[in-house]
C-alpha cells in the first residue's frame, strides 16, 4: 500500500489500483471566517478526481470533511463511511450541519459506521475505533488494512482509554498518524469558551502512540490553521511530538503535505 500525507489530517491510500481519502480537506471556504488562512498547503489527492471508490471521515467539521472535495474525489458509485448523526438543537449540531446538508445535495452516497464495525470496500478493509471530539460532535478514528499495511488515523480526537482496546483488538499500525496540535478553541457555536485543549498535543499523542506501537508514528492536525484568538496550537506541535514519541520509544517523523509516507509492494499471493 503507499500511503500519502495530504494537508491537514487528510490521506490517500493506494492498493491495488484503488484509492481510499481520509478526511480530505482542500478548500477552507467560509471556515477561513473563524480560522484565518491555511499556513501551510493543503494539496488534493495525486489520483485524477472522480477515480477514489472510499472516502472516510472521523467527524463532519469542515477541516475533517470537505463535500465538494470528497464529491471531485469519488467515483460516481464511491461510498464515505462516515460516524453517526450529530442530534440536538441548532447550536449543538451547528458545527456539523452545513456538511451534512452539503453532502446530501452532493448526492454522495454515505454509510454511518459505528465504533468497532468493519467495512470491506475493494482492497480495504476499514475498522472504526473510538475517538471523543472536543465539542461533544460524534466522532470515530480508523484502522485501515490493505496489501498486507495497517493504517490508523485518529484525525482530531482528545486522549481517552480505548487506546489498549485498538491495539489488543486490531494489532499495531504499521503507520499512525495522530493529531498533535492541542488547540485551545474559542467558537461562535460553543460559549462560553473553553480553556483547555480541544484536541491532543504533542505530549497526549505521543503517549497514545506509546501504547498503539506502530512501527511509525506521524503527528498530524497542525501547522495549518492557527488563528488567535479564535483558534490557537501548541508551540512547535509537529516536532514536540517527535521529541516525545522517541523518548518513549516509538519511532516517529514528520511527513510534508504532499509527502509519501510509506510504499511497499503487495505480498505474493
Amino acid at each position: 500500500m503507499k500511503i500519502t500525507r495530504l494537508g491537514w489530517a487528510g490521506l490517500q491510500l493506494d492498493a491495488a489500483g484503488e484509492t481510499a481519502i481520509v478526511d480530505l480537506f482542500t478548500t477552507p471556504g467560509t471556515l477561513t471566517d473563524h480560522v484565518g488562512e491555511p499556513h501551510t498547503a493543503l494539496p488534493a489527492p495525486t489520483r485524477p478526481p472522480g477515480e477514489a471508490i472510499l472516502a472516510l471521515a472521523t467527524h463532519l467539521h469542515r477541516d475533517h470533511t470537505d463535500p465538494d472535495a470528497i464529491a471531485a474525489a469519488l467515483s460516481p458509485d464511491g461510498l464515505l463511511l462516515r460516524p453517526a448523526r450529530a442530534e440536538g438543537e441548532f447550536l449543538e449540531t451547528a458545527g456539523v450541519q452545513p456538511q451534512e446538508e452539503r453532502l446530501a445535495e452532493l448526492g454522495i452516497r454515505q454509510q454511518i459506521v459505528a465504533p468497532w464495525e468493519t467495512v470491506e470496500t475493494g482492497p480495504f478493509r476499514v475498522t472504526a475505533i473510538p475517538a471523543v471530539d472536543g465539542f461533544g460532535d460524534p466522532q470515530v478514528g480508523w484502522v485501515i488494512e490493505a496489501e498486507g499495511t495497517r493504517v490508523l488515523h485518529h484525525g482530531d480526537t482528545l486522549m481517552h482509554g480505548s487506546w489498549w482496546h485498538v491495539r489488543m483488538r486490531l494489532g499495531a499500525p504499521d503507520v499512525a498518524f495522530l493529531p498533535t496540535n492541542g488547540a485551545v478553541v474559542r467558537l461562535p457555536h460553543r460559549r462560553p469558551g473553553s480553556v483547555v485543549e480541544a484536541v491532543m498535543g504533542p505530549r497526549e499523542a505521543a503517549a497514545a502512540a506509546a501504547i498503539l506501537q506502530p512501527g511509525l508514528a506521524v503527528p498530524i492536525h497542525y501547522a495549518a490553521i492557527h488563528h488567535p484568538p479564535v483558534y490557537v496550537q501548541t508551540d512547535d506541535p509537529g516536532p514536540a511530538f517527535v521529541r516525545e514519541a522517541r523518548a518513549l520509544g516509538v519511532e516517529a517523523r514528520i511527513v510534508a503535505p504532499g509527502e509519501v509516507v510509506h510504499e511497499a509492494a503487495p505480498s505474493a499471493a
